[in-house]
């Protein structure tokens, strides 16, 4: 009797259970948990619906509608695929399209292209500010970088290799450093560092990023406690943390300096830090890069420079071919400020258009990478940095462009001794970084 009865409500708990029904290609389940098809896009749209009212009778939209249109309109992009559409990511499509097409309307006249040329960039810093503002992480950057690649190489193969001054051996140089990039591009994404305490260990932080913070939502901006006016961390708990929570470390060195993340429930070792777009701390972390939607950190760090560098090194090459092909009696420099006749035939201002944004691309990455190299030789990371101007703390060289902190400053050497052995053995920090 006891046994019958103890299988009966197991029978009704598993009758109770509704049974899923297999999704076709083009069935998904939106946001609301509700079965759709990729056909009712344009359904039921009353945010768009609103939107387009007040477009209509020259009335203010207010940015919530604008955040819910966005919102639905990422919900509803997808593609059939097997088992359920799936989602495509609406900002890894802008540059797609956009960029063929300015570059394009850019060769038509030479005011045309100082025009979009110079509004190209305005448009990318606008972009950035507002995904930068609302802390999400997004794939326009990404996207936008590796097109430009792919398209700059593109029309040096249709317009300037067909005019025969550029030989075989300096095509395959350019295609190499190509390659180079996207490998490089490669180890720079992969894990910065993240710190991953045993209690969340079976959480792989590299395969779920992404799933874990659509999960959880995104973070609200707060304040990082536990920071001293001399830009160094303490081991204080914040006020919010909740009483009795264990604090796990992160498998630290326990000479270093240690605070307490509230977020990701751990306690972090020196110079690490919780980024608020990707929802992890990072060791070391320098800081979050918007071009390889990534942090930063300890164990990416030399990917990322080394990605610069080959970047820096292979489109200068590029700029220099194609200066030499459309420009043929001219020095490179004279060239690019000086090149009569060149919007006389649509494929040479083609490649001019081209050039000048390859220029200006470059301009941006040799910056970053002038930073960074200053960063390294003082040893200090751009998260430090920004936290020394804020707090006024450290010492300001050259108009503020090199700051020292002097709290981990052990000379240029030693500097980029350590810089050269990030993530392949802890670094111990002398006796005034103990506590």
């Amino acid at each position: 009797m006891t046994k019958k009865g103890s299988m009966k409500p197991g029978k009704k708990n598993k009758a109770e259970e509704p049974e899923l029904e297999p999704l076709c290609c083009c069935e998904y389940i939106d946001r609301n948990g509700e079965k759709n098809h990729v056909a009712a896009c344009l359904c039921d749209c009353q945010d768009l619906d609103e939107g387009c009212d007040r477009w209509i009778t020259c009335k203010s939209v207010q940015p919530e509608t604008y955040e819910r249109i966005m919102d639905t309109i990422s919900d509803r992009l997808r593609i059939p695929w097997l088992r359920g559409a799936r989602k495509v990511n609406i900002s890894l499509l802008p540059p797609l399209f956009l960029l063929p097409v300015f570059l394009r309307v850019a060769s038509w006249h030479f005011l045309l292209g100082v025009v979009v040329l110079t509004s190209l960039p305005v448009l990318a810093l606008w972009y950035y500010y507002l995904t930068h503002r609302r802390k999400e992480q997004t794939l326009f950057f990404l996207s936008l970088g590796l097109f430009s690649l792919g398209y700059m190489y593109y029309v040096f193969l249709q317009e300037v290799v067909p005019r025969g001054r550029v030989g075989p051996t300096q095509l395959a140089v350019l295609t190499c450093g190509l390659l180079l990039i996207l490998l490089a591009l490669c180890r720079a994404k992969k894990d910065p560092g993240y710190l991953r305490s045993p209690a969340n260990g079976d959480r792989s932080l590299s395969g779920s990023h992404t799933e874990y913070l659509n999960r959880t939502g995104p973070e609200k901006p707060k304040g990082f406690p536990g920071a001293d006016p001399a830009g160094g961390l303490n081991n204080r708990a914040p006020k919010d943390e909740p009483k009795g929570c264990p604090r796990t470390s992160a498998g630290s060195p326990a000479t270093g300096k240690e605070d307490w993340c509230a977020k990701c429930r751990l306690v972090r070792p020196a110079r690490a830090w919780h980024c608020r777009i990707c929802g992890f701390c990072v060791r070391r972390m320098d800081h979050h890069c918007v071009w390889i939607n990534s942090c930063v950190g300890e164990s990416n760090h030399q990917a990322f420079m080394l990605a610069l560098l080959i970047f820096l090194l292979t489109s200068v090459y590029g700029i220099t071919l194609t200066l030499d092909t459309i420009c043929t009696d001219r020095s490179v420099f004279t060239a690019l400020f000086y090149c009569p006749g060149v919007y006389a035939n649509y494929s040479s201002a083609l490649c001019f258009t081209c050039v000048w944004y390859s220029v200006i691309i470059v301009g941006g990455m040799a910056y970053i990478f002038l930073i960074q190299l200053i960063n390294i030789s003082y040893n200090v990371t751009e998260r430090e940095v920004q936290q020394a101007l804020r707090q006024k703390t450290g010492r300001r060289l050259l108009c503020g462009l090199i700051v020292d902190t002097g709290q981990y400053n052990r000379g240029f050497l030693r500097n980029w001794h350590q810089f050269s052995t990030l993530g392949t053995r802890p670094f111990h920090h002398p006796a005034e970084d103990i506590v």
